[in-house]
């Protein structure tokens, strides 16, 4: 398995803004019937190779082909095939992230429901996208060819590596909906410089989009609480106000470390200073913590605070959801002072009174063209910008087949603060 480093991207050919390649397929501009696959055929074993799977197919004018080029690899890459997470059926085909040139492209119909800036991608565009849907295997990444929607692709701009956005996708969509949905974070004071239009100058209110521009009914039973009801009016941070990130080394953590800059919330980093410290940055009015004695962290962050805490995100897992608990705001009796908890990996068992519990929806991306169609647009522009700062990659060379030993890595806790990418 041979580690490239993330400047090794080789050359494209492009053309304007964002990256093309005028010849994806070769000679022929018809995609192959059959494709090279990485499948799961049971619980705790290996993914298998499949030379003759056939190439998935476009089911609707919302949807693109996608020739695979980088695959970013998720711990749920390894946890799905070790436990059974997330996995419909039998056999299975995983990956969450990638990368690559659109080889199918369909002309829209008027009607379509998918914003018209995203429906103005061509055959050629490189492009990224996160595949949320995990039911539906077209989208999955561990292929050589894959379908997405059309509103959760984004151009690659020419200044950014395609190597480099092959992690973000899955990462940057659950940290955008934990503060945008969850805790109701408004980043339409958010502007990027070059925006194609004036809609899409600033970033996204999702919250009012949820609450305004989509039907109660549109949105699953079992995020639809969490999407209208998760956050009340007037409950949202303010500006100068603290927000606690534990495990902020990990890549949506500290995309979450970001967005929350970016509306003046000041940034607690609960991590592994010794490991992490030296590449994490919180600025002048940040604070950055060690996490190895999780009894001083807390008293750091409660001194720090001054018992006013509201906000934390937990990126670890039940436990360190527990401790990041404990650095909350308790107020039993003001409802509208309520704190708030995200958990990226688990909650904690009990529920404390003045402190309410959010799991991401992150289904709505997916499930919902306007909320996908926004935040993919908005993230185009961020990374065009260079208003977002991408964590660090390695690169796997050797393609899919070494997708097994990569995550093997992973397993082994090898894996911390960077995205490994597996180059196709």
């Amino acid at each position: 398995m041979a580690i490239l480093n993330s400047t090794e991207t080789g050359t494209l050919a492009s053309s304007g803004d964002f990256h093309r390649e005028e010849r994806t397929l070769g000679s022929s501009a018809v995609p192959p019937s059959r494709q090279k696959a990485l499948l799961l055929h049971e619980k705790g074993q290996r993914y298998e190779l499949s030379n003759d799977y056939a190439v998935p197919e476009i089911q609707s004018d919302e949807e693109v082909l996608i020739k695979v080029q980088y695959i970013g690899l998720n711990p749920i890459d390894w946890k799905s095939a070790d436990y059974g997470f997330g996995i419909p059926s039998f056999p299975y085909i995983a990956g969450r992230d990638l990368v690559g040139t659109i080889v199918q492209c369909p002309h829209p119909s008027p009607n379509s429901s998918v914003p018209s800036p995203l429906r103005q991608v061509r055959v050629g565009d490189v492009v990224f996208t996160a595949s949320t849907d995990y039911r539906d295997q077209r989208k999955s990444a561990f292929q050589h060819f894959a379908i997405a929607s059309c509103s959760n692709i984004s151009r690659v701009p020419k200044s950014v590596p395609r190597v480099n956005v092959a992690g973000i996708g899955v990462a940057f969509v659950a940290a955008v909906l934990a503060m945008g949905v969850c805790f109701g974070c408004d980043f339409g004071t958010v502007a990027t410089r070059q925006a194609n239009s004036e809609d899409d100058e600033m970033g996204p209110n999702l919250r009012q989009i949820l609450h305004h521009d989509v039907q109660p009914e549109v949105l699953s039973a079992d995020v639809r609480d969490e999407c209208l009801h998760g956050i009340e009016e007037g409950q949202e941070p303010k500006k100068g106000e603290w927000i606690l990130i534990w495990g902020g080394s990990s890549t949506t953590a500290q995309i979450v470390a970001q967005l929350a800059k970016m509306v003046g919330l000041r940034v607690i980093l609960v991590v592994d200073v010794g490991k992490h410290g030296e590449k994490l940055s919180v600025g002048d009015k940040g604070l950055l913590v060690d996490c190895h004695d999780e009894d001083r962290a807390v008293a750091i962050v409660k001194s720090v605070t001054k018992g006013t805490l509201r906000f934390a995100v937990d990126a670890v897992g039940k436990s360190t959801a527990q401790v990041a608990q404990n650095c909350l705001r308790q107020n039993e009796e003001d409802d509208r002072s309520i704190s708030h908890l995200v958990g990226l990996s688990g909650l904690p068992k009990e529920t404390v009174p003045g402190i309410k519990h959010h799991n991401v929806p992150v289904k709505v991306f997916h499930e919902v063209p306007k909320v996908g169609g926004r935040i993919m647009r908005w993230l185009e522009g961020l990374l065009k910008d260079g208003m977002l700062t991408l964590p660090e990659t390695d690169v796997v060379v050797g393609g899919i087949e070494c997708i097994n030993k990569a995550l093997d890595t992973m397993r082994r806790g090898e894996v911390s603060g960077k995205r490994l990418v597996i180059k196709v």
